[in-house]
């Protein structure tokens, strides 16, 4: 007789349960970026939204601000650290191709021996973490999961690309998601264009570099390649998401996007018919786009400023390089 294995299932339900973030030490305004890309304040604020953002000291690591952004979400959680047994870290930051950034977090703030990986989905990583956390919990592979978007972007910007230089912010967000007696964290809607790969992404590879051929690799992008496909495919995923979680527009606390775009921000907020008494992440006034951290940065904020938003229902959707979207609608903790 064959024998039997032993399948492990685990929570009925999940939910976040608390927010930690890290933004880079210093304010970088408008003007201190025109000159390489012959532009000017007015320029970047019509077309961003963006006053200023925030980048860090050149010895302040992707794996510094992912650590310091846990911590905060660890103690705010009321969870040990040792309890904690999966990390990850969503990045396209880490100043190493390996050891993890989420392996030396894990340590770091005390979850060693959790099981710790990096993913890379741009832009979207964070709300792919989100899902995968939700996954493993449910299945019963981790009991208490830790979720971080971290980027330090200031490393890979060419000060000269008008596409993309003035957008780019640095800082890490995390959450701590773990059991819940009620549903916390809806269905995802999540997928990939790769058809679509040449629109985002880095100037050139590692190697083109090491062997002499190309420049230290930049992120460009192809602006208005881009801003179509957030703006008119991106609303479809977040209207699905709406949907799969069984609520309505109406029944949204918050709204939360990827900071990619002010003006992006608000077409998706017109298109979605969102009420007036919905709270929009506009982070990227002041933080710039910062990736995988932007969603947990602007949610960060929201509950920083607007504590009443507690316990409410928050519409989160990343999309980026890859290109890669996921979306899904959470109970704000």
């Amino acid at each position: 007789m064959t024998p039997q294995l032993i399948q492990p299932t685990g929570a009925a339900h999940t939910r976040i349960y608390s927010y930690g973030a890290a933004r880079g030490e210093n304010a970088v305004p408008n003007e201190d970026l025109i000159e390489p890309i012959n532009s000017s304040d007015e320029w970047i604020r019509q077309r961003t939204g963006i006053i200023t953002r925030v980048r860090a000291d050149a010895d302040t690591s992707a794996v510094d601000l992912a650590s310091d952004a846990a911590t905060e979400a660890i103690e705010r959680s009321g969870i040990p650290a040792d309890k904690i047994d999966a990390v990850i870290v969503a990045t396209i930051s880490n100043p190493r191709q390996t050891p993890s950034v989420s392996a030396i977090v894990a340590d770091r703030v005390g979850a060693n021996p959790a099981a710790a990986y990096d993913l890379n989905a741009a832009c979207a990583g964070f709300a792919y973490g989100v899902a995968q956390a939700d996954a493993l919990i449910r299945s019963g592979a981790a009991h208490y999961a830790l979720v971080i978007g971290t980027e330090k972007l200031s490393d890979v910007v060419d000060p000269t690309d008008r596409s993309i230089s003035f957008l780019l912010g640095d800082g890490a967000g995390a959450v701590v998601i773990g059991p819940s007696e009620t549903p916390g964290i809806g269905p995802t809607i999540w997928g990939s264009d790769g058809s679509k790969a040449d629109a985002v992404g880095m100037s050139h590879t590692l190697t083109e570099f090491r062997d002499g051929l190309a420049p230290w690799p930049t992120l460009r992008q192809e602006g208005p390649t881009v801003f179509r496909w957030a703006v008119w495919e991106m609303v479809k995923v977040a209207r699905q998401a709406i949907e799969a979680a069984g609520i309505t527009a109406d029944d949204l606390a918050a709204f939360v996007p990827h900071q990619a775009n002010m003006r992006i921000i608000d077409e998706f907020a017109k298109q979605l018919k969102l009420p007036d008494t919905v709270v929009i992440g506009r982070d990227i006034e002041t933080t710039g786009n910062t990736s995988a951290a932007s969603i947990p940065l602007a949610t960060h904020r929201l509950l920083e400023e607007h504590p009443e938003l507690s316990g409410g229902l928050a519409l989160q959707i990343g999309f980026g390089a890859g290109l890669v979207f996921g979306a899904q609608v959470v109970v704000l903790p």
